[in-house]
């Protein structure tokens, strides 16, 4: 039995991708990038310019001992590389070139490991901090990471938000949410008031149901606060000023949907639908929600 529980956990890890964080310089420029990558070599990651702070996303192939990255403009054009021979995930240096693909100008990259986040790792360990991919116009996240001996996986234990170009730190939130990768954090204007907020990755459940910790901001504390919003996978209209709900079950045969509206920052339940699907008629009926 031990056997069969270590030859499981064995397979799960190997699918995991490990996290890690470099700090270094591209050229004279300080940076910070964080990687995310599977064994098969794919993979996404996250840098910024420690100067500016707006992260910028890129997406990882790996074939053979070289790693690339590429950057896309906001027309997703790709318009830079940042490639790394000899690329060793275990060695606490990284070194390659940054290339702009328009004009074919190179600078050098120079990067040294701050830390990894490995879910093979069965060491205990606290406040570890990830940059997020997302941010505001001013302020960008932080997610703060724990590991506990009695688990196998990391999770997301507060947030920071930051100022950019100072580095000051505004606001630390204590939360406790699962880590989905690097894309923990959206950013939205969810109780619509023409101000954008954030949400936090909470976690996943049966089928493709997922819950977010939704935080507005107060204009005049200039902090933000965790919301009410609660719900499974919600999505939020603008245009109407709806927020949308789905909750999905017992392999799609349960069906949920929700409409709210929101007043004074709380979710008023307008429409509420639940289906069930018959394998006589083999389509879904209404029936009433519980």
């Amino acid at each position: 039995m031990k056997q069969k529980i270590i030859l499981l956990f064995l397979l799960i890890t190997s699918f995991l991708s490990a996290q890690i964080t470099y700090t270094g310089f591209i050229d004279k420029y300080p940076i910070e990038l964080v990687t995310n990558l599977y064994s098969d070599g794919t993979g996404t990651a996250i840098y910024s310019y420690t100067n500016f702070d707006t992260p910028i996303v890129l997406s990882a192939e790996q074939k053979g001992n070289t790693l690339v990255f590429i950057e896309k403009d906001k027309n997703e054009k790709e318009n830079a590389s940042l490639t790394f021979q000899n690329y060793d995930a275990k060695s606490n240096e990284l070194n390659g070139i940054w290339k702009d693909l328009n004009s074919g100008k190179e600078l050098k990259i120079s990067l040294f490991k701050a830390f990894e986040i490995d879910n093979a790792d069965i060491s205990e360990w606290t406040d570890k901090e990830i940059l997020q991919p997302v941010s505001l116009k001013d302020k960008y996240f932080k997610l703060i990471i724990t590991k506990n001996k009695e688990s196998i996986e990391a999770h997301v234990s507060g947030i920071k938000i930051i100022e950019k170009k100072t580095d000051r730190l505004i606001q630390k939130i204590d939360i406790q949410c699962q880590l989905w990768g690097l894309y923990n954090i959206n950013v939205g204007d969810y109780n619509f008031d023409g101000i954008e907020e954030f949400s936090v990755f909470e976690s996943s459940y049966a089928g493709p149901n997922t819950s977010r910790i939704y935080f507005l901001y107060n204009p005049k504390t200039g902090k933000y606060f965790e919301s009410d919003f609660t719900g499974t996978s919600l999505e939020f209209d603008s245009k109407t000023k709806r927020i949308y709900e789905h909750n999905q079950c017992c392999a799609g045969t349960s069906i949920m949907t929700g409409e709210y509206k929101v007043v004074n920052n709380k979710m008023i339940l307008i429409k509420q639908t639940c289906l069930q699907y018959d394998e006589k008629t083999n389509d879904y009926k209404k029936v009433k929600c519980d």
